[in-house]
């Protein structure tokens, strides 16, 4: 079967208000292929997605966050009737109790963990029927695609009661998971290995991700295809140009500046870049960097912004340091005009990165660890540097070097351009994608 012949159904797991790199990818791919005539819905399960570029998921949720966790903890909540869930599982109302700031207990997201990997036997079963009934009567996919596996509970029901293929992507699963604490974290990766048995193929972005995972979940390698992650340059131009405007104005005296627009959290290495940065602005002629740092923060990451943010102001360097948590769409657009030199030091390998594309699209030079997920981009486009992963001295020397390189800079930044634009595009990113659907069609 052709992919154009088929119907496909991508649930993607709402990340509760927060712009989400993996929403963001999925969106991305389903417009891509959607503009191709492929028959694909995006369908949001736990709450709506946000992304900062046109949504084109239904206007409907299944396993609703707040259903899937009054289920959890309250046995009354699994026994409702329909036009209750229903009422539960109103996409506005999700989005007005999501976007309230709070932290959870590692032993309630543990628990909903492992139940939710459990599937047909945790206490959300009444949802995964729910789903089914719906791809059964409704749907009818040829295809289901699911965003991690994180939301796999289903994937044994899918293969028993409709016997078609089910591709998962792996987008950030393990950091997920090594959040947990004992005994859920094992627990949950049991269950996870069990439902990976079961899946026809895992879609990564690159190599080392691939591996970490394969490791994790015991996947085989044959398991694995490759995709090429992109973004839409086309709704990214005005950004681009506004950096290019910037940089025509910048002068002699222009203050330097190096940009982190990522999640404000441990794994992304902020904390990182804030040791570099001080250790930097104690060299000779540094002393008119700034650091720009921009994301979304999560409530349970707020003590560790903090921690980052009395360290500068413990160095003196409040005053020339640059905090934008949480932009909107236009926030975001405003920010990458001004940057130097963009890093994102994360201390794991990452599985996408879409904000190193983003830099790159806007001419900007990036460091990046040697290890992670976006070194064989780098290295192929010749945008920037990799640094050895998690020293904060190397890392500040390399900022420095090119900080006083503006040539090397310009010319990494043309390349990065270039690169992104030829191979990195949504066109690209839609059309690996579909061929790899097609492998299982």
């Amino acid at each position: 079967m052709h992919l154009n012949e088929a119907k496909v159904i991508y649930l993607t797991a709402g990340a509760a208000g927060m712009y989400c790199g993996s929403c963001m990818h999925d969106n991305a791919v389903t417009r891509g292929l959607l503009n191709r005539g492929v028959n694909i819905q995006l369908q949001p399960l736990y709450t709506p997605i946000r992304t900062d570029e046109e949504d084109v998921s239904v206007d409907r949720i299944f396993f609703g966050g707040i259903n899937v966790f009054l289920q959890q903890k309250i046995p009354l909540f699994r026994y409702l009737p329909g036009f209750l869930d229903r009422w539960l599982d109103n996409p506005a109302l999700i989005s007005r109790l999501s976007a309230r700031a709070v932290k959870v207990d590692g032993k309630e997201l543990g628990g909903l963990a492992l139940s939710m990997a459990r599937g047909e036997s945790g206490y959300q079963r009444k949802e995964v029927a729910r789903l089914m009934k719906w791809l059964k009567e409704e749907a009818k996919p040829d295809l289901v695609v699911l965003s991690n596996l994180l939301i796999g509970g289903v994937i044994p029901s899918i293969k028993r009661e409709l016997g078609i293929p089910v591709v998962v992507n792996l987008q950030g699963d393990d950091v997920f998971l090594n959040d947990l604490i004992a005994p859920y974290k094992e627990q949950v990766i049991t269950e996870m290995q069990r439902l990976a048995s079961e899946v026809d193929g895992f879609l990564v972005f690159n190599e080392p991700y691939a591996k970490v995972m394969g490791d994790l979940l015991d996947i085989p390698a044959e398991k694995f295809h490759l995709t090429k992650l992109g973004i839409d340059t086309d709704a990214l131009q005005g950004m681009a140009d506004a950096c290019d405007e910037q940089r025509n104005q910048n002068d002699s005296e222009t203050p330097l500046t190096i940009g982190f627009f990522a999640r404000l959290c441990p794994e992304k290495g902020l904390n990182l870049l804030v040791d570099a940065f001080i250790e930097l602005k104690e060299k000779p002629a540094m002393e008119k960097v700034r650091l720009k740092v921009g994301g979304w923060l999560m409530e349970k990451d707020r003590d560790f912004l903090e921690a980052q943010q009395a360290k500068l102001e413990k160095a003196g360097l409040a005053d020339v340091s640059e905090l934008v948590i949480s932009p909107d769409r236009e926030g975001k657009r405003a920010f990458f005009p001004g940057i130097d030199v963009f890093s994102v030091p994360a201390i794991a390998v990452e599985p996408k990165g879409l904000y190193v594309l983003e830099a790159m699209t806007c001419g900007i030079a990036v460091v990046e660890p040697e290890g992670g997920g976006f070194a064989g981009v780098i290295r192929e486009s010749g945008a920037g540097r990799l640094v050895s992963q998690g020293d904060q001295s190397i890392l500040a020397t390399a900022l420095g070097e090119l900080l006083d390189s503006p040539d090397e800079r310009r010319i990494m930044g043309e390349k990065g351009q270039r690169f992104v634009k030829e191979y990195r595009g949504l066109d690209e990113m839609t059309e690996s994608t579909a061929e790899v659907f097609e492998k299982f069609l």
